[in-house]
């Protein structure tokens, strides 16, 4: 269990995020398109995990809309930007946003990810969504660096997620 903040007041996640240098666990994750997305799909390439509680708050919008612009400058990389908002909400969200750069994923329907990844919220008023933090996924599928948010309301370290690619 990680102790994390949400304005100030302490939630607890499932788990803790996977060790850097540990293989990525597979998924199942649901695109806009309602296709089922796994690691395979993305077999070698780097990618840019952008997890967060719902796409329809200002931190985690923020945070979707850097990625997006990041995107376009990196080579052989995905950015997915993962959270338990159902895929109809994501797809709005990037049409309303001209959001083109990144994948939406949605882990709604069994949260499974967020078990497995240790980044369930367990307590508090975001009981059951994801907590904030980004992993970055080597092309051979390792972990190669983390960072689980401390306070819910901030941003990711968005310069040294991209430094570890």
């Amino acid at each position: 269990m990680t102790k994390i903040t949400l304005k100030g007041n302490t939630i607890n996640t499932s788990g803790e995020l996977p060790n850097v240098g540990s293989l990525a666990k597979d998924f199942k994750l649901i695109a806009t398109d309602l296709s089922t997305k796994t690691l395979n799909d993305f077999k070698g390439k780097n990618l840019v995990l952008n997890i967060f509680p719902s796409v329809d708050t200002g931190t985690c919008a923020a945070s979707v809309r850097n990625f997006n612009k990041a995107a376009a400058n990196l080579n052989n990389t995905s950015v997915l930007c993962i959270s338990r908002d159902l895929p109809f909400a994501q797809n709005r969200f990037c049409g309303a946003e001209g959001i083109e750069n990144v994948l939406t994923l949605s882990d709604f329907n069994t949260g499974q990810f967020g078990k497995d990844y240790g980044l369930n919220i367990v307590d508090g008023p975001l009981a059951g969504l994801h907590s904030r933090c980004v992993l970055v996924i080597n092309t051979e599928g390792k972990v190669i660096y983390t960072e689980q948010i401390a306070e819910t309301t901030e941003e990711p370290n968005y310069d040294l997620a991209l430094k570890s690619l």
